[in-house]
């Protein structure tokens, strides 16, 4: 038992402490949240954008075919752009998207967390746009009545009265989005981002010892997901209650 302590505290010190490579960790670890955090904003931001465009034209469709204007056929467009972004976003891998980010579209750029950033806000934006049209869909129609018996336009009923229903009852999947794209996160070290993985797999590289840093990384990675699940749990417990 001794001998095992002994070689497990030598490897420790060769993994982590000689060279404070502990400190890769830690700045992979920041650079992951980092991306993570404001990819998830882009995403929220862009999925409202296209989960409105989406839910609207479906939603009028009928009664905007009835009146072929300018508008129509605008709305047509932007929704036909809206449904191939979704298809292709969606139907291709994630690392394809963040490689041809990083090697075609912004190949003259080196600022690795910001392409990363990109990468994955566009492609978290195609499943929140999903999530949140799905919400949109399950408003009953007698709330965007009531909107308009309030004097609200079309685009007032949906920022004041529906959003904000939708927000409350997708607010955990949208939660659940987030722990899905801290995991998909990990891919970002293919374009050299130092996020965790990379820094765990760069201590690999230089100690030749695979076990400890892997399962650092591993660990790190749990111990998020557990908190994010269990803030998750919290979260759906009041809205329940709130509901009550």
């Amino acid at each position: 038992m001794k001998a095992w302590f002994a070689d497990f505290a030598a490897d420790f010190r060769l993994n982590f402490i000689d060279g404070s490579m502990w400190k890769w960790l830690v700045q992979g670890l920041k650079n992951t949240l980092l991306i993570t955090f404001f990819a998830l904003l882009m995403g929220v931001v862009l999925g409202v954008v296209v989960a409105a465009v989406r839910s609207s034209y479906d939603k009028n469709r009928e009664t905007m075919a009835l009146h072929k204007g300018f508008g129509y056929y605008v709305f047509t467009f932007v929704n036909g752009i809206c449904k191939l972004y979704l298809t292709v976003i969606r139907g291709t891998p994630v690392m394809v998207q963040l490689l041809i980010m990083y090697f075609i579209i912004f190949a003259s750029s080196r600022n690795d967390i910001l392409i990363a950033t990109i990468a994955f806000g566009i492609n978290s934006g195609a499943y929140v746009a999903e999530i949140l049209r799905g919400g949109i869909m399950s408003i009953d129609n007698g709330q965007f009545e009531a909107g308009r018996s309030l004097g609200f336009n079309y685009v007032q009923t949906m920022l004041h009265i529906v959003i904000p229903q939708v927000f409350k009852s997708v607010l955990p999947t949208l939660c659940n989005e987030f722990i899905v794209l801290l995991k998909e996160t990990s891919i970002a070290g293919y374009v050299g981002v130092m996020d965790l993985t990379k820094a765990g797999d760069l201590i690999r590289g230089r100690t030749f010892s695979a076990f400890l840093p892997l399962i650092a990384v591993a660990l790190i990675y749990l111990v998020l997901v557990v908190v994010l699940t269990a803030l998750v749990g919290v979260l759906e417990r009041r809205l329940r209650k709130n509901e009550r």
